[in-house]
């Protein structure tokens, strides 16, 4: 087996959804930064990134949160917690927030850009999923989460991901009410306890062919 190959199989069945993790281990900077990068390089559709990711380090903050999140310790012992904000709907400014970016970026003027804007304006603005954008954002944050849980494992870093909270309440405490953005789910990352007892148990999966047909 090729040893990259090898090494990305094997950081996922070592991953599992940490239950306990050990709040004396920290991610260091330079892993965090590359986990950071998972969040940034995410693809979305049409390239809209409709979502921030926030980072809640405050002790304090976080005290606050364990109870709108089940009273899961994980919320206040892990190394880094990421709540997944995706935008409530998504405007005309959205659209040209893109375009103006990607002109930057790539170096063309914003006229020739007219075509992608009007066509992202017809679906996620005007169009019939625009009255359900946050759904579509909401969507968008689950490709990122499992981005940054793949990378995760293999950097070696723990994960939890945790939609067992609620979202209202978490809005209220981040002083979200009003930003365009809403609580979609969050992640908990660090490094496990010695004494979760999750870790060694096998994982349950269905085969393979049982999940992958090819026609």
């Amino acid at each position: 087996m090729n040893p990259k190959t090898a090494e990305v199989l094997q950081a996922l069945h070592w991953r599992y959804a940490t239950k306990v993790f050990d709040p004396a281990k920290k991610i260091p900077p330079e892993t965090w930064v590359a986990l950071e990068q998972a969040l940034v390089l995410t693809p979305t559709s049409y390239g809209m990134q409709p979502y921030q990711f926030l980072i809640v380090q405050d002790p304090a903050k976080r005290a606050e949160l364990l109870p709108q999140s089940w009273n899961q310790k994980q919320v206040v012992d892990c190394s880094h917690y990421v709540v997944f904000l995706g935008r409530t709907e998504v405007n005309d400014d959205d659209v040209d927030r893109l375009i103006q970016r990607t002109s930057v970026v790539r170096g063309l003027p914003t006229g020739k850009l007219d075509f992608y804007r009007n066509m992202i304006r017809s679906d996620l603005v005007n169009g019939p999923r625009g009255k359900a954008a946050d759904q579509w954002a909401a969507r968008q944050c689950y490709i990122a989460l499992g981005n940054l849980m793949t990378v995760a494992a293999l950097l070696g870093v723990d994960a939890c991901p945790m939609e067992g909270l609620v979202p209202e309440e978490y809005d209220r405490i981040l002083g979200l009410t009003g930003s365009g953005y809403q609580t979609v789910m969050a992640l908990a990352l660090g490094y496990r306890a010695a004494d979760d007892k999750y870790a060694a148990l096998a994982k349950v999966r269905y085969d393979t062919k049982d999940l992958i047909r090819v026609v």
